[in-house]
């Protein structure tokens, strides 16, 4: 056991190593086809390695640097399955581990935040953790009262190494591009570091965590963990056990991916008419499927706070572009800074570019998949295709930032899971403005 690195000389030297650990390798895997091994073997074993190679600084460095690796696990059904084949299920162990920090730093955060006679507080506490994400890492442990609780504990100086790997992995991000081709990385890191600020104090995640968990009490489909406790770098609540959605991706049955679909759909989308809140970190970590067969969600750091609920303008827009009409769309998406005053674009070129995107909009029932989703992915990056160039004209609101986050991130955990379900009917039934009139 090991705790991350602070020193952000370190820290940056280790994320260097990434681009030039996957050079060295590929002058290695020369040598080795050189000497006999054929290119597709030696290719395959320099992929594989190069991903563990990811995988471990990532998830050795946390914070930021492993937030980055979350969210490539979670859209990659988007990239092409010969760049993505030997790194998914590497990239897929960042949704449910990382290497754990050391004991003595556990017990030392549990006392700064409860109090130096914290093990009076439980009967029980585990020092191996259950799991670990970007900033925090989770504990087993029974509360005085005999509830068995996840403890959540925080980093020490996750805010220093969150904002430290943000601005270096910034600049790496063109060297990482081969990962996720195509994809603007320092747009996408701009947009984790203004989000990942506010999941830093605990105390905001507990508020959230709370408001979902007094939105969907007792509820059938739903399983929010109840909160006990939280406070800066500790949050308490109750243990939640279930089937990782992970699991589900890797090995459920078509109907068991299709209900989990249907659901994960339905609570994204439910969470601001019911509890005012958008649960905004979509990768599988985040959910399980309990025994009773609900799906239950974990980890409230990231949250949209929408007391409206979803804006009605996101319905509206989807409805004029349903009923083809596309110059209305167009003025919509004018009036929202979708497209900024002085971009001149064709109603039917924008059109034609969001159609697709619409299709699950459109049908009564729609199958998401990889190959679904690596097409919408080429159509809009590769400069060859028309679609590449009206990407390049629409802006991203700052207000939408984390809806939008939700709407990739979803579809690319539904894209993974390869399911069918009538999505359109979640549409009309919690999307305001959306339902035809």
């Amino acid at each position: 056991m090991s705790d991350p690195p602070r020193n952000s000389v370190n820290r940056a030297f280790r994320l260097a190593t990434l681009p030039i650990g996957a050079a060295g390798r590929a002058t290695l895997g020369l040598g080795r086809r050189l000497g006999g091994k054929s290119a597709e073997s030696v290719g395959l074993e320099v992929q594989q390695r190069t991903a563990e190679h990811v995988f471990r600084v990532l998830g050795e460095l946390k914070g930021g640097a492993m937030k980055f690796g979350q969210t490539l696990s979670v859209i990659e059904a988007g990239m092409p399955e010969e760049v993505v084949g030997p790194y998914r299920a590497t990239l897929t162990k960042l949704q449910e581990a990382a290497p754990p920090m050391a004991p003595e730093t556990v017990h030392q955060v549990l006392a700064d935040n409860l109090g130096d006679h914290w093990r009076e507080r439980f009967r029980s506490f585990d020092d191996t953790p259950a799991a670990a994400a970007s900033i925090g890492q989770v504990h087993k442990a029974v509360w005085h009262d005999g509830r068995t609780v996840a403890v959540k504990i925080q980093y020490p100086g996750a805010g220093e190494a969150l904002r430290a790997d943000l601005r270096q992995v910034a600049r790496l991000g063109r060297s990482l591009g081969h990962l996720v081709p195509g994809m603007d990385t320092k747009a996408l890191v701009e947009e984790l570091h203004d989000r990942m600020v506010e999941e830093l104090d605990y105390r905001m995640e507990a508020d959230a965590h709370d408001g979902f968990a007094l939105a969907y009490e007792n509820d059938p489909e739903f399983a929010v963990p109840e909160l006990i406790e939280g406070h800066e770098q500790v949050l308490i609540a109750r243990w939640l056990d279930g089937r990782p959605l992970a699991h589900v991706i890797a090995e459920g049955t078509q109907a068991e991916r299709d209900r989990a679909g249907m659901l994960y759909v339905r609570f994204l989308f439910s969470g601001p008419a019911r509890a005012g809140l958008l649960h905004a970190d979509p990768h599988p970590g985040n959910y399980r499927i309990t025994d009773d067969g609900r799906l239950g969600v974990l980890d409230y750091g990231a949250v949209a706070r929408l007391p409206e609920g979803l804006p009605p303008s996101i319905g509206q827009l989807m409805r004029r572009a349903l009923n083809g009409d596309a110059e209305a769309m167009l003025d919509g998406l004018r009036d929202e800074g979708f497209v900024k005053s002085h971009i001149d674009l064709a109603p039917d070129d924008l059109y034609d570019y969001l159609a697709p995107f619409l299709e699950p909009a459109r049908n009564e029932t729609f199958h998401f998949s990889r190959p679904w989703m690596r097409e919408q992915f080429a159509r809009i990056n590769d400069p060859r295709r028309p679609g590449y160039t009206i990407g390049l004209k629409l802006n991203l609101p700052p207000s939408y930032m984390l809806i939008h986050r939700v709407w990739i991130g979803g579809i690319g955990v539904l894209s993974q899971l390869d399911c069918e379900a009538p999505f359109r009917s979640e549409l009309e039934r919690w999307l305001p403005g959306f339902a035809a009139e």
